[in-house]
Formats: C-alpha cells, sequence, structure tokens
C-alpha cells in the first residue's frame, strides 16, 4: 500500500512507523524544515519537507498513485484542505483525516473529501484500523492488505523484559518492533534501548502470536 502521511508530529510519526514496519511504502510530509532534518535516518520511510496543502508537493510525493492519505497536522483548516485534493484532484481512495477541534467536527465529511474522520483523542490503533480500512482485527489489528498483525505489549516492574536491551530480547521469527511508546512519545527502537516500566511495545508481524509476543516480554 502507497501512504502519505501530512504532518510528522506525534500522531503522524507512529502511523509511519507502524505502516512502514509492515511493509507499505510510506512518505511522510511536514512544513517544518527542521523536524524533517530531526527525523533523518531514524524512520523507515520518505520524508518530505513542504506545505501539502500545495498541489504540486503532493503530486511530488506520489498523491497520484497513493492509495491512502492520512492527514494529521495540528490544523484543522489544513486537514481540510489536504482531504479535499487528495480526493477531489488526485483521486486517491481512502483519505482520513483528523479533527483537531471538536466544533469542527460537522466540516469533516464527503464534501470535504473525508473518508474517515477520527477525532484527535482517537487511540492509534483504532485510528490505524479506520483509516486502511483493516477489516478484522486480531490482537490490536490486523492489516489485511499487508497480511500482518499489530500487537502491543507493555512493560511493568514485573516482566522479564524490563531493564534489558531491545537488542537482547529475542523476537519470533518475522516480527519487527515497529516503535517503543515511552512517556507518550514515540521512541524509535534502537537496539540498545534499554527497556523501562511504562514503555509500550508495537510490535508488527507476520507470524507471531499474541501468547509469544507476551512470552518473550512478560
Amino acid at each position: 500500500m502507497n501512504v502519505l502521511i501530512a504532518g510528522a508530529g506525534r500522531l503522524g510519526t507512529q502511523i509511519a512507523q507502524v505502516l512502514s514496519a509492515a511493509r507499505n511504502e510510506v512518505t511522510l510530509i511536514d512544513i517544518d524544515d527542521e523536524r524533517v532534518a530531526e527525523l533523518e535516518g531514524r524512520l523507515a520511510v520518505r520524508l518530505i519537507a513542504g506545505d501539502a496543502c500545495e498541489p504540486a508537493l503532493l503530486e511530488g510525493a506520489g498523491a497520484l498513485t497513493a492509495d491512502l492519505v492520512v492527514a494529521t497536522t495540528g490544523d484543522d483548516e489544513d486537514n481540510l484542505v489536504i482531504s479535499l485534493l487528495a480526493k477531489r484532484q488526485f483521486s486517491v481512495p481512502r483519505v482520513a483525516a483528523r479533527v483537531n477541534d471538536a466544533d469542527n467536527a460537522w466540516l469533516f465529511d464527503g464534501r470535504w473529501g473525508v473518508d474517515v474522520a477520527v477525532p484527535a483523542a482517537t487511540p492509534l490503533i483504532s485510528l490505524i484500523e479506520e483509516a486502511t480500512g483493516a477489516t478484522d482485527t486480531v490482537a490490536l489489528l490486523r492489516l489485511s492488505k499487508a497480511g500482518v498483525d499489530v500487537i502491543e505489549t507493555a512493560i511493568t516492574p514485573q516482566s522479564r523484559a524490563m531493564g534489558r536491551s531491545l537488542g537482547d530480547i529475542r523476537l519470533p521469527e518475522g516480527t519487527v518492533v515497529a516503535t517503543i511508546v515511552r512517556d507518550g512519545q514515540p521512541t524509535v527502537p534502537d537496539p540498545a534501548i534499554r527497556l523501562r516500566p511504562g514503555d509500550e511495545l508495537l510490535l508488527v508481524s507476520h507470524s507471531a502470536t499474541e501468547q509469544e509476543i507476551h512470552a518473550a516480554f512478560q
């Protein structure tokens, strides 16, 4: 699946990490040059600095061949413009947009090219499930087009993985850690990172069960 994500904040970055780990082609766009530079080399996605409200930039980013556009900027006006361009100008099959201000929720519908309107407080997995149109849920989510499951596990003081380096954890075959959410922020899953109580890990796997993931970390 070819995915364009507008907005490289916490939510956009998390979505990019999970979808890229599931072997989708992901392009992440942000208007802040410094934010893009900060993410260079940290994410296995294509990064573009620029204004996603500009048709020329969206076209250059691959909107003409995109299967999904997700607008996750912190500005509802921008998210609506991006959605309208994606749907009307580039005929993107599926468009999801984040609603930052609940008072604006009534605008986020087909008139503005929005297929899926997602309130800002919606959990990450629910957003991905709605945005991708996943048809079945296994553990947290199954991305049916990619044939993979997204499974979450949380580290507690009693977890066997607590204090260990991520690279020392033996994962089931065909399984990768997509992101570690620490103190509410997505963290790049570097093998050297030591797991702490409160860490939430999102793993992508072609074959592992929830029980196998639990056994590896708990």
